[in-house]
């Protein structure tokens, strides 16, 4: 399992916007560039994906931006790693699952397949809400 840059500065960037528009106000993709030190380019690829994903949703011209479609408690790092367009699947045989012959024995692959299985549910669990309430996941 590997989270790409996409996917980093995805869940990065959703949290600055989280902390910026508190109150639901509008985000300028230029502030959250610059408050995270990321790509406004590579932003604006990434929050259409998060807008298409009804995560985001935005607002053009002079006082607009982004700010959360749903409320925190809804939107899980599940989410936005996959609206980002990660791939989120644990390589773990070389073969193709499809094409094994050895798939209803192999040990192996049931326990990988139980570790991916939990590490989804995991990140299922995890909303904005609980991130930005929490200090377990905030750096001291």
């Amino acid at each position: 399992m590997r989270i790409t840059l996409k996917g980093r500065y995805a869940l990065r960037a959703v949290l600055a916007l989280a902390e910026m528009g508190k109150n639901g106000e509008m985000v300028s993709i230029n502030s959250l560039s610059e408050a995270e030190d990321i790509s406004s380019i590579f932003l604006e690829q990434i929050f259409f994906k998060l807008k298409k994903a009804h995560i985001v949703k935005s607002v053009r011209g002079p006082g607009g931006g982004f700010a959360f479609d749903r409320p925190l408690d809804s939107i899980t790092v599940q989410e936005i790693l996959d609206a980002a367009g990660e791939e989120l699947s644990m390589k773990f045989c070389e073969k193709n699952v499809k094409n094994c012959d050895r798939m209803t024995e192999c040990i192996s692959h049931k326990v990988f397949a139980s570790v991916s299985d939990k590490i989804d549910e995991y990140l299922r669990s995890i909303t904005l809400k609980k991130i930005l309430e929490n200090k377990e996941f905030k750096p001291d």
